[in-house]
């Protein structure tokens, strides 16, 4: 297995709310571990959500015991519960941190099976021979309204309400987090990405990408380049992890 990650602030916004972690070698109890947050808020309080929720999520990791591999999303679904609580508690007290959020996508590869936690609308894909695959929900208006068959797909592309959160991790408690696995049989790389990334390409793009004969930090380098060719309007993550091969 390989892996590499990348964010970067875009052409536009002056900072980066993004937060990535990426770690091919053990985490607390995880073999492994992957995950993605997109802060959002008023003066710097996104930077400052996607970070702590990261601090939070590894603190409650590195503090678990062993897991079975059963319980790994279980386990996952935890740990960004408890970062949600000290993110939310955090911004009472200070105004300025008052209502600051951040999506939170995270994942474990265990085998032939992804273990996942998600809220928001970062994003998860599986990426095989012929298909890209979008394997977590968008918690967003949009989305709802896709689902409930009130707009398309291209529709909802493009509707200004399209970034507007459902869920995210910060602002109240309690939060209805996407813990699930994922069958890997036939997938060749599983790609965790900000709605910075999907918003300037399509997924046929992203697969073009991400299929590329070449090692994952070239290809996330050349996803965060792509993103920012077609205007780069926000800030851009994306961890590539190939499950097939050895580390290296």
């Amino acid at each position: 297995m390989n892996a590499a990650g990348l964010t970067a602030v875009g052409k536009v916004r002056n900072h980066n709310e993004d937060a990535i972690f990426h770690n091919l070698n053990p985490t607390g109890p995880l073999p492994n571990l992957f995950v993605v947050a997109d802060g959002m808020g008023g003066h710097n309080a996104g930077e400052v959500a996607s970070a702590k929720s990261l601090e939070y999520f590894l603190e409650f990791i590195h503090n678990s015991e062993h897991t079975a591999p059963d319980d790994t999303a279980s386990l996952l679904v935890s740990a960004t519960n408890h970062a949600n609580d000290k993110v939310y508690n955090l911004s009472l007290t200070d105004p300025e941190l008052d209502g600051m959020g951040t999506t939170f996508s995270a994942c474990v590869v265990l085998g032939d099976k992804l273990a996942m936690a998600h809220i928001g609308d970062s994003r998860i894909y599986t990426i095989s021979q012929d298909r890209i695959s979008q394997i977590t929900a968008d918690h967003t208006y949009v989305a709802q309204m896709v689902q409930a068959g009130h707009l398309t797909v291209a529709e909802a592309k493009n509707h200004p309400n399209r970034n507007q959160l459902t869920r995210v991790l910060g602002c109240l408690p309690p939060i209805d987090v996407d813990g699930s696995f994922r069958d890997l049989a036939g997938v060749n790389t599983v790609l965790i990405c900000s709605d910075g990334l999907t918003d300037m390409l399509s997924d046929e793009e992203i697969m073009d990408i991400t299929s590329q004969n070449t090692p994952p930090a070239a290809r996330v380098q050349a996803l965060i380049d792509a993103a920012n060719s077609n205007g780069g309007i926000d800030n851009i993550s994306a961890i590539i992890i190939d499950v097939k091969g050895e580390i290296n």
